[in-house]
């Protein structure tokens, strides 16, 4: 009760922001169509897959899974939801999938509703989801469903005394695929057995990625034979240290991907430049090179990206914390972000492995990059530590694969 009060509660207040906020209203618009698109696409013939993802991060995650089974088992269909508008808006056009929609709050009528209509034959949910109504009936209705690179922390509310209600909810899993050994041994204390250390599908599909990036003239044309520095989703306290460092250091070119590419933003990084820039959207292939700053100002680049680079920079470590560390350490580049990463086991693994390390200050990140440019074979050296620590870990998808009966 107390939990689908809460859902009805956070229901309320998504109506009542939905005027005033434009994501909040995007999400009322999609749950107001979800019922009759699923009517008009779902084939009653087919059998689909469902797969949910809360927002863009997950669903990378499940991408390799998803596009594995469309390649090994077409006769399936693969409906795709997602919770957050931030993930459906970019990702609604997603060929992989037969359908992708919103998943419509997790009330007890809706959820009965929206099962009845798709009828999934199972159902894969993306690392930290766990919404009580849905694994419950997918169980009633003796419909797998399979929990994806998931990972359990001590702090989590399941291993509190009082977190009996959400234990119960993972009991609805046919079986949990988690990212490392310290989540296996935390499910068996509380007497989740059906578990497998698969590790984390996101090597997959940075592996893929890798495979898949965009020759990109102008960054080719930009660097010829210079040292680059590439620094992806930027955010001001990072810009400050690397700014002061490319000003003064004439010998290497920045290729700078803020993570806000709004024009305050821009116009805020040019000011502190003290060296020639251009931008990507003005750039032509007959002057880049007289630039020594790029600055990237649309998206969908940042992963080809950094293949040019001699070292990269992950923003986000001085604030809620880092973003993709991977998309850079699957070129063999090695890797530098700021404090706030201990969430994130791939970069607490990254630095252990010596293909990466953690800043707090001008003058650290001052002497790891006079080190890089002096030193050629240690740069070779933490580049193919990061570039190692990717390729070693992947494989995640096929070991579901093998767990799963199709």
């Amino acid at each position: 009760m107390i939990y689908n009060l809460a859902i009805l509660i956070y229901d309320v207040l998504v109506h009542l922001a939905a005027p005033f906020s434009r994501k909040p209203r995007k999400m009322m618009k999609g749950h107001w169509v979800v019922y009759d698109l699923l009517r008009q696409q779902v084939d009653k013939k087919a059998r689909y897959i469902w797969f949910h993802a809360a927002s863009l991060g997950e669903f990378e995650q499940g991408r390799p899974l998803i596009e594995e089974i469309r390649a090994k088992y077409p006769e399936y269909k693969i409906l795709l939801t997602f919770f957050s508008p931030s993930g459906y808006e970019v990702r609604k056009d997603y060929r992989g999938a037969d359908i992708v929609c919103y998943l419509p709050f997790d009330k007890p009528r809706n959820v009965r509703k929206f099962i009845s209509i798709v009828n999934p034959c199972m159902a894969f949910f993306i690392k930290y989801e766990f919404w009580k109504n849905f694994l419950d009936e997918l169980n009633r209705r003796h419909i797998p469903v399979y929990s994806v690179s998931s990972i359990f922390r001590r702090d989590q509310i399941f291993f509190k005394w009082y977190g009996g209600t959400y234990r119960d909810v993972l009991k609805d899993f046919d079986y949990l695929f988690v990212q490392n050994e310290a989540s296996k041994r935390f499910l068996a204390k509380i007497g989740i057995t059906k578990v497998s250390v698969v590790g984390d599908t996101r090597f997959d599909r940075v592996m893929q990625i890798r495979e898949e990036a965009k020759q990109l003239p102008l960054i080719e044309k930009f660097k010829g034979d210079s040292f680059v520095f590439v620094a992806g989703s930027s955010w001001e306290p990072d810009e400050e240290l690397f700014l002061e460092y490319f000003n003064s250091h004439p010998n290497m070119k920045l290729i700078i991907a803020p993570h806000v590419i709004d024009e305050n933003h821009l116009v805020q990084i040019i000011s502190k430049l003290k060296r020639p820039y251009v931008r990507y959207s003005r750039a032509e292939i007959d002057n880049i090179d007289k630039a020594d700053c790029l600055i990237i100002d649309c998206f969908g680049l940042l992963s080809s990206i950094y293949r040019y680079g001699d070292v990269a920079y992950i923003g986000g470590g001085f604030g809620v914390g880092i973003h993709n560390t991977l998309e850079a350490a699957v070129y063999g580049v090695p890797v530098i972000f700021g404090p706030k990463y201990h969430k994130f086991m791939e970069a607490t693994q990254l630095i252990e492995a010596k293909g990466a390390f953690s800043i707090k200050t001008y003058d650290e990140l001052s002497t790891l990059l006079n080190k890089f440019t002096e030193d050629e074979n240690y740069l070779r050296e933490i580049g193919t530590n990061a570039g190692y620590y990717v390729s070693s870990n992947a494989g995640a998808t096929e070991r579901i694969m093998k767990k799963i009966n199709f």
